[in-house]
């Protein structure tokens, strides 16, 4: 049926349901990518709640051990005392992220928007639920190596979608997946 109903189709209006039809697609792996990052990581802190609370597991001697701590600040437990102002700053990265979905027309920017979505949600969600309490929780972090901060998935998700963001712009790629032309003059 799709086949008759896209051959029916001429060539423009080919052209013109294709590119309605791409967003869409984009849309859904950024959905698609934002929900398997967030469940990977509510996931392994499930896991290391109830695997860790025993001690620490060495899975590649001193290089990668998993180590249960709960964060109440930022990256590297800085700004401890300030929970709730990064609290309200993960609503607002979350919102602004799904707003810019809504323009997504490159499957990278998905991509890298679906982990930022995935990570940043992650973390809320402990702010949100875990002890001490409401938009004051602290964060599961599990993993840890050597001469660096313990951390988790969604930090890797957030770090992950800041090289692939970074590197789109390098490229001038645009939310759209439109290139921005560079001026020779």
């Amino acid at each position: 049926m799709q086949a008759a109903r896209g051959a029916s189709l001429s060539s423009s209006d080919q052209d013109t349901h294709e590119a309605s039809a791409r967003p869409r697609r984009t849309w859904g792996l950024f959905a698609l990518v934002a929900l398997a990052a967030y469940a990977l990581d509510l996931s392994t802190k499930q896991w290391a709640l109830v695997n860790l609370d025993d001690g620490d597991i060495a899975v590649l001697g001193d290089w990668l051990v998993l180590h249960l701590v709960f964060n109440p600040g930022a990256a590297f437990s800085t700004g401890t005392e300030f929970t709730i102002v990064f609290s309200c700053l993960a609503v607002i990265a979350v919102l602004v992220v799904l707003w810019l979905s809504r323009r997504l027309g490159s499957p990278l920017w998905a991509v890298g928007l679906g982990l930022l979505l995935g990570g940043v949600a992650g973390n809320l969600t402990d702010r949100i639920f875990r002890e001490p309490g409401f938009m004051r929780g602290h964060v599961v972090d599990f993993l840890m190596l050597p001469n660096w901060p313990v951390f988790n998935v969604a930090d890797i998700c957030i770090n992950a979608a800041a090289a692939v963001i970074i590197l789109q712009s390098f490229r001038g790629v645009m939310l759209s997946g439109a290139r921005i032309e560079k001026d020779e003059s």
